[in-house]
């Protein structure tokens, strides 16, 4: 594929480094000397210092050869204008944008859904725009989701499953430590299969002889009903979350409250837990900000729950009002840094578990050796987000795992895939990727495959692979080289 960047900034940047990885083509463009001379020193890839929201710098760069154009620079507006002006010239470029005022983004949103409603598939995009993307959504229903499995770690799900692959530490002289994974199943019954194993600072793929050791991470694929014995197996349990603070009333901690006590979505189940729930068995929920105005708009949005206008990191506030009691608590203030220390001093004081939002990756490692129990990457998401929709409509998902090394992609298997018709033991190749669920066509329900499970054209399989092998190893399963 060719894909034209728009802001070279840290998403800008990223983005590229993760479609050069897989050897896409990429170009760069920034109006900004200094932003474009950084990119140029990490990036092999045409860099352009021009503005792009001009046509004729977009094709310098080629933009009439290109497949996606993905515009995420700090201007909404800019943003925005450049996909409009690509779409009026070449409107089959798929075009994504990054805008960071809710408003543009919930505005669009609606108008998009009433225009399918009306004109079905035959109305071009709002602004030219395929995919607009939202950084506070999107680390917000990362949050939501974690919230949802117990903030034991960070956890995948998959639609219409009770499987989910979560992350999941392994404490010292817990009943695994020590252990082989060919071992494990004389320790349990409980059905699970680990993934990937984080040690020493390495993420990789497992493998029967790999030993788990106090202080690994482990990717586990279970059953949710299951998550409370293979915590048990780590040295943890799940804990009922009756008391939940969130600190931060700003655009991300609103979105996380609608979602969690006033918009059930389906499937969800957060929004009866944390109404009905706080009403009829004495379950609460606190939002805690510095800023009065914050609070009075939160007071006002959410009167079920408990709105405090106060420093979370005061110890006297804490304890007065029993917040050091709580079974869980989200810091998603502004600061991100201040939220990695916030949750790790909450727990330091007896609150059971923590999230934290975070910057990127690189502090969500911080924060876990802090003892923040889920960190969400704010940047990463955002990443994971564009690149999923530029992986065309075969790709359904990706996620990156912790600091990159490893990508989980759900896709689709096409007629023209090598390995249609073929069982998992006909294709297997150990180390280079794990196929960890299968859906038939037709079917809303996900399996974990056995070998002699065989895949056919319409089906979806979620993969696990080395990031740089992915595209590779992706091509395999769709048919389609992008």
């Amino acid at each position: 594929m060719k894909i034209v960047i728009v802001g070279a900034g840290f998403t800008g940047v990223q983005l590229a480094k993760n479609l050069i990885n897989e050897g896409n083509q990429v170009a760069l463009v920034d109006n900004d000397e200094d932003t474009i001379r950084h990119a140029s020193n990490q990036l092999d890839c045409t860099v352009l210092c021009a503005d792009g929201n001009s046509l004729d710098t977009l094709e310098q760069v080629e933009i009439a050869k290109a497949d996606a154009l993905v515009c995420v620079t700090s201007s909404d507006e800019l943003n925005i204008v450049t996909c409009s002006l690509v779409d009026a010239v070449y409107p089959k470029i798929l075009k994504i944008a990054r805008v960071r005022n809710y408003d543009y983004y919930i505005n669009t949103t609606v108008a998009e859904k009433k225009a399918a409603s009306n004109f079905g598939d035959k109305h071009r995009p709002l602004y030219g725009i395929n995919y607009m993307i939202h950084p506070d959504v999107e680390a917000a229903d990362a949050i939501v989701q974690a919230v949802k499995n117990g903030a034991v770690g960070s956890v995948l799900t998959f639609d219409n499953s009770d499987l989910e692959l979560a992350r999941i530490a392994v404490f010292e002289g817990s009943p695994l430590d020590g252990v082989s994974l060919k071992n494990i199943r004389s320790l349990t019954d409980v059905k699970f299969l680990v993934a990937y194993v984080e040690q020493n600072g390495k993420t990789q793929l497992a493998s029967g002889n790999t030993i788990i050791t106090g202080g690994s991470t482990l990717g586990v694929l279970l059953d949710k009903k299951d998550v409370p014995g293979v915590l048990a197996l780590c040295g943890s349990k799940q804990k009922e979350l009756k008391k939940v603070a969130l600190i931060g009333a700003g655009r991300i901690g609103t979105i996380i409250a609608e979602k969690l006590m006033d918009k059930p979505q389906k499937g969800l189940g957060l929004a009866k837990f944390f109404t009905t729930a706080v009403k009829n068995r004495g379950q609460k929920f606190a939002i805690i900000d510095t800023n009065e105005t914050l609070t009075k708009a939160a007071a006002n949005r959410f009167p079920d729950a408990q709105v405090f206008t106060a420093d979370a990191s005061d110890e006297n506030f804490l304890r007065e009002e029993e917040i050091t009691s709580y079974d869980l608590a989200i810091c998603v203030t502004h600061n991100h840094e201040l939220n990695m220390v916030l949750a790790a001093y909450l727990e330091s004081l007896g609150v059971g578990q923590s999230i934290s939002l975070v910057e990127s990756a690189a502090f969500a490692v911080i924060a876990e050796k802090l003892g923040v129990d889920v960190s969400v990457p704010l940047r990463d998401c955002v990443v994971d987000s564009i690149m999923s929709h530029l992986r065309g409509k075969s790709v359904k998902e990706i996620h990156t795992i912790t600091t990159g090394e490893l990508e989980i992609v759900e896709c689709e298997i096409s007629s023209s895939s090598k390995f249609s018709g073929q069982s998992l033991k006909e294709i297997s190749d150990p180390g280079k990727y794990l196929v960890l669920l299968r859906r038939s066509a037709g079917s809303d329900t996900y399996e974990i495959p056995g070998g002699e499970t065989r895949l056919y054209s319409g089906d979806h399989v979620v993969l696990l692979s080395e990031s740089e092998n992915s595209k590779k190893i992706l091509s395999l399963f769709t048919g389609i080289n992008s």
